[in-house]
């Protein structure tokens, strides 16, 4: 074979072997299996499906809500919120007067209310449980205002993960289903390195032989 020939040769087996090294191909490549490794279990199309189930039909609804969740309208309740004391200590008068105006003690005004006025008498009654439920509930909003006022655009900068999601459920598929990225790197170097010993073979083995057996021919007699 022409000496230049096998020179190339040699010159691209090299190229093989020290590309894949000067690129970082090992650790790259390495990096990319764990990386199809981490995704595997959220990019199954069982898993994508409920992602954008929680995205479309629970999340989405979800930003219509929150607006009402400003810090205007908390202020609205809490002074929702003042009036339940205010009411608090109207009812507790309440039942006095209407024992003088009608001529009765409070239990009997109380037991003509259960009667005749049972869900007005049972609001009446709780009136301090439902200030605090309530007053639990807006601290929990005004605590929240600022996490709630990003809702709307949280949903606006996750719905292209989602949609992308969703689009590549076949394409993750197939490039996971290929070989384990840390032989890619023995793809280059093995070819390279076979590469340089049949190359070397032919240059080196063989010219070194023609030297051999041209030093060793017998001398011819004339």
């Amino acid at each position: 074979m022409n000496r230049k020939v096998l020179w190339a040769v040699l010159v691209i087996g090299l190229a093989l072997v020290i590309a894949p090294f000067a690129f970082s191909m090992p650790s790259k490549a390495a990096a990319g299996e764990r990386m199809l490794n981490g995704f595997q279990p959220i990019m199954q199309s069982d898993q994508v499906k409920t992602t954008a189930y929680y995205y479309n039909d629970v999340f989405v609804p979800l930003g219509t809500v929150t607006p009402m969740l400003s810090a205007k309208n908390v202020k609205k309740f809490q002074n929702y919120l003042a009036g339940f004391s205010g009411m608090q200590t109207d009812a507790a008068k309440l039942v006095p007067m209407l024992a003088q105006a009608l001529q009765l003690t409070p239990a009997q005004v109380q037991a003509m209310m259960g009667k005749q006025l049972p869900t007005m008498a049972a609001m009446l009654r709780n009136l301090p449980q439902m200030q605090r439920d309530f007053g639990g509930l807006l601290t929990t909003m005004q605590e929240n205002v600022g996490i709630f006022s990003q809702v709307p655009a949280g949903l606006v900068h996750y719905k292209p993960l989602v949609t992308t999601m969703q689009a590549n459920v076949d394409n993750y598929e197939q490039v996971n289903s290929l070989p384990n990225f840390r032989l890619f790197t023995w793809f280059f170097v093995v070819p390279g390195v076979l590469l340089m010993v049949l190359s070397g073979w032919g240059l080196f083995y063989t010219e070194s032989r023609r030297f051999t057996l041209h030093t060793h021919r017998p001398a011819s007699t004339h």
